[in-house]
C-alpha cells in the first residue's frame, strides 16, 4: 500500500488543522492505521492510531481531548482533526499502515507498521 500524507501547515497556537492520509493499493479496510510525528532533533513518536474497523482508537497522553483519529473506508483515508493546537505539535507527521493487528487493535507502537507515507510538516507559532 502506499500512503500520500496532507494537510499540513502553518498555523497559529489554538487553531486547528486536519490531516489526511490517502491510502492506495489493497484493500484499505485491511490495515490498522497510525500517526506518527517527528519535532527537529527528537525521535518519532506516536500520536494516534485507529482499528480496521475504526472501533477502536488510541492516543499519546498529550493529545488527548485535542486530536481526533478517524477513517472512512470507502474513501481509503484516515483523518487526524488537530485543535487546540500547541507549539509543542510542532512536527512532521506521519501517517502509517499495519496489516498484522486484527480488526478491533488500535497499536500505539512502530513495530506494528510496516507502511509509511512521506510526512507532513506542522508548524504552530506561539
Amino acid at each position: 500500500v502506499q500512503l500520500q500524507a496532507s494537510g499540513g501547515g502553518l498555523v497559529q497556537a489554538g487553531d486547528s488543522l486536519r490531516l489526511s492520509c490517502t491510502a492506495s493499493g489493497r484493500l484499505f479496510s485491511a490495515y490498522g492505521m497510525g500517526w506518527f510525528r517527528q519535532a527537529p532533533e527528537k525521535e518519532r513518536e506516536f500520536v494516534a492510531a485507529i482499528s480496521r474497523n475504526g472501533g477502536s482508537t488510541s492516543y499519546e497522553d498529550s493529545v488527548k481531548g485535542r486530536f481526533t483519529i478517524s477513517r472512512d473506508n470507502a474513501k481509503n483515508t484516515v483523518f487526524l482533526q488537530m485543535n487546540s493546537l500547541e507549539s509543542e505539535d510542532t512536527a512532521v507527521y506521519y501517517c502509517a499502515a499495519s496489516d498484522s493487528v486484527g480488526p478491533s487493535a488500535a497499536k500505539s507502537g512502530e513495530r506494528y507498521y510496516t507502511y509509511w507515507g512521506q510526512g507532513t510538516q506542522v508548524t504552530v507559532s506561539s
